[in-house]
């Protein structure tokens, strides 16, 4: 679960999808030809090196960049994985993952 806000942040994919009007992971740049792609990669790639960061409720790894929380916590709390701002009330829900 992600807010509205917290959508800009995640990830996009690589490949341009050629067949899709309006998708949100093409580039209307001008390639460069023979450039190397990792070199002109964008520095917001992810890294497995740098500090993988915990879950604030259970401590295991969260596995998406910039996130606060795990997916099954945010779920069961109603929140954003992002941001931890509320998106559902769960106070009368039997939230189960």
């Amino acid at each position: 679960m992600v807010c509205q806000k917290c959508t800009k942040k995640l990830a996009k994919l690589a490949a341009p999808d050629a067949w899709k009007d309006g998708a949100r992971n093409t580039a209307d740049k001008v390639k460069k030809k023979g450039a190397n792609k990792l070199l002109a990669g964008k520095s917001t790639r992810f890294n497995p090196y740098d500090k993988i960061e915990k879950c604030r409720v259970c401590k295991t790894k969260v596995h998406q960049p910039h996130s606060k929380y795990c997916q099954q916590c945010a779920y069961k709390l109603g929140i954003c994985a992002m941001c931890g701002k509320m998106i559902a009330d769960v106070k009368n829900l039997k939230q189960s993952s």
